[in-house]
């Protein structure tokens, strides 16, 4: 491999000396896009900090969905883009794709209401009120009527919240089959891992051309004005990560 000036640098830092160290076996590429990785990771984290102290300081109400395909890394993303964040001003609320018994019969977007952002706090959902969306649907978790009445509320629902002041950004992680059945068997492998696995993800390849269905028909009923999908289509966790994180940031005026 001919490594640039920049490279040999990248290198020879702190950074990259853990990386080349940390290799019983050393694959420069690898190490320089691990390298690579994580400086980038810092700058965007400690633009992240900044971004909060703006939120504060300003009573500003941020509220982050994030969903996609089994294996997507959501979860993962949001520890990442938390990672150096004041905890006592953002809360990471999850919403578990099944009905509820307590849930039946009341209004749908209730226990969303119940954890909106209030003023200088961010909100991130790993999984939001659009699993009803995608995923209920596809698992006949919610009726046909319970689907349409859902489509039919969720615009409004949301000029709602921006109305009241809430800055609400919607990302979409979009990977190929191939890289979900990927990340999916790395998951059973590992013990570290595996409890992740759900009965729900072990039906997601063989539902994909179901899920493609759903999924294509909300982003075109629910990409609004004032609340669009911003669609990451990276097969890399890495590239899902940073495209993520910097465009949080460009959509906040923070200074």
């Amino acid at each position: 491999m001919e490594l640039t000036q920049e490279d040999v640098k990248i290198l020879n830092s702190n950074i990259g000396l853990k990386h080349l160290l940390s290799k019983k076996k050393i694959d420069l590429k690898k190490v320089l896009e691990e390298t690579k990785f994580e400086l980038a990771l810092r700058e965007i984290q400690a633009e992240l900090v900044k971004m909060q102290l703006w939120i504060i300081a300003n009573n500003k109400k941020l509220m982050v969905l994030f969903h996609g395909g089994d294996s997507s890394e959501k979860s993962g993303i949001i520890r990442k883009i938390l990672a150096h964040n004041n905890p006592r001003h953002y809360r990471v609320e999850v919403n578990l794709p099944h009905l509820s018994k307590e849930m039946n019969g009341e209004w749908y977007f209730k226990k969303f209401v119940e954890k909106l952002p209030q003023e200088g706090e961010m909100v991130l959902w790993d999984r939001s009120w659009y699993n009803r969306a995608i995923i209920e649907p596809v698992h006949g978790l919610c009726t046909k009527a319970d689907y349409d009445q859902f489509m039919g509320q969720v615009n409004e629902f949301e000029s709602m919240l921006t109305e009241a002041g809430i800055t609400l950004v919607k990302f979409y992680f979009n990977i190929s089959k191939k890289e979900q059945a990927k990340r999916l068997k790395d998951v059973k492998s590992s013990p570290l891992t595996k409890w992740k696995l759900t009965p729900l993800d072990e039906l997601s390849e063989e539902l994909w051309e179901e899920y493609e269905k759903y999924k294509e028909v909300m982003m075109v009923k629910t990409h609004t004005s004032h609340a669009p999908w911003i669609e990451i289509k990276k097969e890399k966790r890495e590239e899902e990560l940073i495209t993520a994180a910097r465009h949080l940031l460009s959509l906040m005026p923070y200074h």
